[in-house]
């Protein structure tokens, strides 16, 4: 005959349950906040729409040029469409030029070119300095190294826009569902 004497301990019973309680508060607490606060806290949407053609302006043009430099691989088949004039470098093939906006990099209004590397077929009719408009897909080249050039796909000359100089990138800009 076996007989099996249990004795509870109603202190440290209780200890127990406390326990196995409140870790079951903290994991509905915790799944809680992450429905809540999941689709807008944890989440971002950096997805890009490729079919939708991205309008650069001033005033976010270094931002976007900065983001695309820093996460080409993001950005690799987006049509964006933006406006500055042709400044070419003496080693670029006929079809290359950048399309260029003054940057402002001081208080005197002294500036730097800053620009995408861009080509297509008709880049030789267009004359340095001269102000036009793109439309393009961003493709992945090199020219010293890896970086974004456009393939301009619509190409036409503009008058010198009123707000000709971009100004340096925020720190604080975050890209979100749009190259915008």
């Amino acid at each position: 005959m076996f007989i099996c004497n249990f004795k509870v301990n109603g202190n440290k019973l209780g200890k127990i349950f406390l326990g196995i309680l409140f870790v079951i508060i903290l994991i509905i607490t915790a799944i809680v906040c992450y429905r809540i606060l999941g689709d807008n806290f944890f989440k971002t949407n950096d997805s890009i729409k490729v079919d939708e053609v991205q309008e650069l302006s001033a005033s976010n043009y270094t931002n976007v040029l900065k983001n695309v430099h820093e996460n080409l691989d993001n950005f690799v088949g987006q049509k964006i469409k933006f406006s500055g004039y042709v400044y070419r470098m003496i080693d670029f093939s006929q079809e290359q030029f950048v399309l260029g906006r003054n940057m402002v990099i001081s208080s005197d209004f002294q500036t730097v070119v800053v620009g995408f590397l861009c080509e297509c077929e008709e880049a030789p009719k267009y004359e340095d300095n001269t102000w036009i408009e793109i439309e393009g897909e961003i493709t992945k080249g090199d020219y010293h190294g890896e970086m974004p050039i456009i393939k301009i796909e619509k190409i036409q000359k503009i008058e010198k826009p009123t707000d000709e100089f971009v100004y340096p990138p925020d720190d604080s800009f975050v890209t979100t569902s749009t190259i915008l």
